[in-house]
């Protein structure tokens, strides 16, 4: 799988949600009172594409101590006109994938076209996805990158150094102060990047809060943010804009689906000095519709066994 084509499938997925062709089913997420694991399924049917399936996996806290990602997750796909089962897809690289692409969807159609400094917040297996993804929007020249421990920025700074851009660890005001685009990718309850901090014509993506409690960012700075998403009742129950939502700083109504702006049916940013936020809280579509293209790439290249049950 290339970013590129995971990049197209989250692209026209989140275009389909929005025209109504493509509906994401209610999300089950439990915590099964073992290992500390939180386990959950995310499903829904892309009618565009014919992409029907469910994506089942969680966190499992302890596994980085057994050499394995938190992140543990399988795509299944069915059959739309029949129900069978069309294909497994093993959706850890995937999940990275996807939600890497959703922010760069949101860069491309929503930043700066002279973003030149882009902003990482975090430095867990995510982050490095991010920075390679995003980093293909923009003609950016350098890196500024913050986490709480950082001795675990390496890896970002490899990948800067792969793509030929500056990068540099610095404290966290200086990440809302000089970055034109910020990617937040936490596992944080609590804000980190302050409203005080962040300067107009900002274009924030917010990637790391999937879940009730979770808090990225000041819910100020989304009272005076143009803010988009992947799905709306997901982003005022589990997503950033859930905090700014029950404060009353924000309504549901205020919250354009990013397919809106890919469709053309919204303009998107209004001027460059607006800031625009989206909040990637990951929706079942987007694991759907990279499996998906996972399964013909597997298939056109002689590479997908083919089994019968």
């Amino acid at each position: 799988m290339t970013r590129s084509d995971a990049f197209s499938a989250v692209e026209s997925v989140f275009a389909a949600m929005a025209r109504g062709e493509a509906r994401n089913f209610p999300v089950v997420r439990e915590a099964i009172n073992y290992a500390d694991a939180l386990y959950g399924f995310k499903s829904g049917f892309d009618r565009s594409h014919l992409d029907l399936g469910l994506k089942s996996g969680g966190y499992w806290p302890g596994n980085a101590a057994k050499g394995l990602t938190n992140h543990q997750s399988t795509v299944v796909l069915f059959d739309a006109e029949t129900g069978r089962c069309r294909a497994l897809v093993g959706g850890n690289l995937l999940t990275a994938l996807r939600t890497a692409a959703a922010s760069a969807v949101s860069v491309a159609h929503l930043a700066r076209k002279d973003s030149k400094v882009l902003g990482i917040i975090g430095a867990g297996h995510q982050a490095a996805f991010q920075l390679r993804a995003v980093a293909e929007q923009r003609r950016f020249e350098r890196v500024i990158a913050w986490n709480r421990s950082p001795e675990k920025l390496e890896k970002l700074a490899s990948a800067a150094q792969e793509m030929g851009l500056q990068f540099e660890s610095v404290p966290i005001e200086r990440v809302g102060a000089e970055a034109d685009v910020i990617v937040t990718i936490t596992s944080s309850f609590n804000a980190i990047l302050n409203d005080a901090d962040v300067r107009p014509g900002t274009h924030i993506a917010c990637m790391g809060t999937d879940t009730r409690g979770k808090k990225e960012i000041d819910a100020a700075i989304i009272a005076r943010a143009a803010v988009f998403t992947d799905e709306v009742a997901q982003a005022i129950s589990i997503g950033e804009c859930q905090h700014a939502v029950s404060e009353g700083r924000k309504s549901a109504g205020d919250i354009v689906p990013l397919g809106s702006v890919i469709n053309g049916s919204h303009p998107g940013r209004s001027s460059e000095q607006e800031i625009t936020l989206f909040d990637g809280t990951g929706v079942g579509l987007q694991d759907l519709a990279v499996a998906s293209k996972v399964v013909e790439r597997a298939i056109e290249e002689r590479l997908a066994i083919k089994v019968d049950f």
